[in-house]
């Protein structure tokens, strides 16, 4: 019985399961242009050749002679293929000590492919006054899981997407500077997804009520016939917790500065404020019929549909551009951005039920800084080519934090591009980049002592494409 007495109490098993699930919401996603593509965004603030600027610096607006509309798309193929390399039920299972291997499932593979939509427009407003308006994604999350896979109880499906409507006005302040500042209105959207051990949460219960273990081993989620060893991580017992549609809208600020010493070249600082994101959805089980005859024979009101509702504050940014013109036809570009990801302190989820408290996770995230260089080469009046190099640092501080939402590693990218002036009016941009992705290891323990222990092997390829409509 020392089982029971280690065991979790069911609260701490649902509050587990869901509060691994929205650290999904804090993935940023930076392909805002097929143009930037093609340099891996390097000089992304100090370079405004077309209006896909009114995000990346809103200075930039006070280049632009007449309106523009951009609209680009990116295509993105991930892949994570995860090895299993020990991972264990809890051991509060297991006599009090992690015994590697006792979780069982498939390896797999856990990437989806995703869409990026941009949209960008402008127009000068007076000789010294600019209108942009951004519409683009700047976080989200895709993964997906089979059900029977090894990290079934961590994660089966991950969808988090933001969309951001980023209105903002440039003014230039003489020849040289000019300065740009928006506001940012932001929708979230997550629909998320994980197996509960039906057993585990059964016997959980079962710790506050001795009388309900003989219960739960006669549905078929307690003990073997020994009376001793618990049916734990049994995939044919197993129910699902599924939260569908949190959405919220929150908002936030952007500004930067575009200075230009010389006709040759520009420096570009912008920062965009922390945006905090309450969504708010529904929570919906499905019970094995054994576990949810002994809870209903109870009368014991856990793991029923109800309201749930998360808390993430999603990071600052700042970025430092340069763009120098060598001549004629070659330009060179680089950046310094920071991301202050130690915003993510934690992790806090609601209930609408009053008998579950709060979940709070400790996430611990840090900032971190991306690295770029590029280059353009004008080849001719209508076709530059592009190149870059960028190096992403990752946020989460160590294996034992990284979970499967997000198995992200260090990346190192490698970017080609091209843009094409189809008519005098009309340009065509198209981009494609390599992320190399670091084995990456995982060695994450939820709050109801279940261990991922693996290595995934990820890389990433981008497509991106754009249209530039100048009116």
């Amino acid at each position: 019985m020392s089982l029971i007495k280690v065991g979790a109490i069911p609260s701490a098993v649902l509050l587990s399961l869901l509060s691994q699930q929205a650290i999904g919401a804090g993935f940023a996603v930076i392909e805002h242009s097929a143009s930037g593509m093609g340099n891996a965004f390097a000089g992304a603030a100090a370079v405004a050749d077309d209006a896909s600027t009114a995000w990346f610096n809103p200075a930039g607006l006070t280049r632009f002679k007449t309106p523009q509309l951009v609209l680009s798309g990116h295509v993105i193929i991930p892949t994570a293929d995860f090895t299993d390399k020990g991972s264990f039920v809890s051991p509060a299972l297991t006599g009090g000590t992690a015994i590697p291997g006792t979780l069982t499932g498939r390896n797999d593979e856990g990437g989806a492919i995703g869409v990026v939509p941009n949209l960008y427009y402008t127009r000068a407003l007076n000789d010294n006054t600019w209108f942009g308006l951004s519409f683009n994604v700047p976080f989200g999350l895709a993964t997906d899981y089979k059900s029977d896979w090894v990290g079934r109880y961590h994660a089966i499906e991950s969808a988090v997407s933001t969309l951001n409507i980023n209105p903002s006005l440039a003014w230039r302040i003489n020849d040289q500077l000019s300065f740009g500042a928006g506001i940012n209105a932001q929708y979230i959207t997550v629909n998320l997804s994980n197996a509960i051990d039906s057993t585990a949460a059964c016997l959980s219960i079962a710790a506050s009520n001795p009388l309900l273990a003989p219960a739960c081993t006669a549905a078929g989620v307690g003990f073997d016939a020994s009376g001793v060893v618990p049916l734990a991580g049994n995939l044919a017992t197993d129910s699902l917790a599924d939260i569908e549609g949190a959405h919220d809208w929150s908002f936030g600020f952007n500004f930067g500065f575009m200075y230009e010493p010389s006709q040759t070249t520009s420096v570009g600082f912008t920062y965009r404020s922390e945006i905090e994101q309450n969504p708010e959805g529904d929570v919906d089980f499905t019970l094995n019929p054994g576990f949810a005859a002994v809870l209903a024979g109870a009368g014991i009101p856990l793991f029923q549909d109800g309201a749930v509702s998360a808390g993430a504050s999603l990071p600052a940014s700042v970025s430092l551009s340069i763009a120098h013109r060598i001549d004629s036809k070659f330009q060179l570009l680089a950046d310094v951005t920071w991301t202050g990801w130690s915003s993510f302190e934690e992790l806090r989820i609601e209930f609408a039920n009053p008998l579950q408290p709060d979940a709070f996770t400790d996430e611990s995230w840090e900032d971190v800084f991306r690295y770029s260089i590029g280059a353009n080469y004008r080849h001719s009046d209508d076709l530059t080519l592009r190149a870059g190099l960028a190096f992403d640092e990752e946020a989460i501080p160590n294996a034992s934090f990284r979970t499967p939402r997000i198995p992200g590693n260090d990346r190192t990218w490698i970017s080609f591009g091209a843009g094409y002036k189809f008519r005098e009016n009309i340009d065509l941009d198209f981009g494609f980049a390599h992320l190399f992705v670091d084995d990456t290891p995982i060695d994450h323990v939820n709050e109801n002592g279940y261990g991922i222990r693996g290595e995934y092997q990820a890389d990433v390829n981008i497509l991106s494409s754009q249209l530039t409509w100048k009116f």
